[in-house]
């Protein structure tokens, strides 16, 4: 099977937050792009966390029966932060992400700095067309 890299399936420009953003501001960005989440940068670029749909529901709840609304991105953000390098393969990326979370990885160079964000969605795509263009090449 040819390989399959990350970069060529990517998103580019994905949503990203910072540590001092509102959940608020950190929800209407994730409502409007459709991401399911997105990397947390420091002021270098370089990936510290990452916001998933799931912490904002948590948050969003909590605001709700305590009527406040004053929680920053970096109180709730997840720090262990898995990520994949754009080089990477897609077909090992799908077999990481059939098994275990997350659904979105970030994909940084080799000094930590965010090049992309890569889904499970975005993984089906690639190996879709790759799965068309065998049975073309085939047939």
């Amino acid at each position: 099977m040819e390989s399959i890299q990350v970069k060529d399936y990517m998103k580019v420009r994905p949503v990203t937050f910072t540590p001092d953003m509102s959940v608020a501001v950190a929800v209407e960005l994730l409502i409007k792009s459709n991401q399911s989440g997105g990397p947390v940068l420091g002021p270098d670029k370089k990936v510290i966390g990452f916001l998933s749909e799931q912490d904002c529901i948590s948050k969003m709840l909590a605001s709700t029966y305590y009527r406040e609304n004053i929680a920053s991105v970096g109180e709730f953000m997840i720090t262990d932060v898995k990520s994949v390098r754009p080089y990477a393969s897609v077909i090992e990326l799908a077999q990481a992400m059939a098994k275990n979370r997350p659904r979105v990885y970030p994909v940084i160079d080799d000094d930590g700095v965010l090049l992309g964000l890569i889904s499970r969605h975005d993984i089906m795509v690639a190996i879709d067309h790759h799965l068309h263009d065998a049975y073309h090449t085939v047939a």
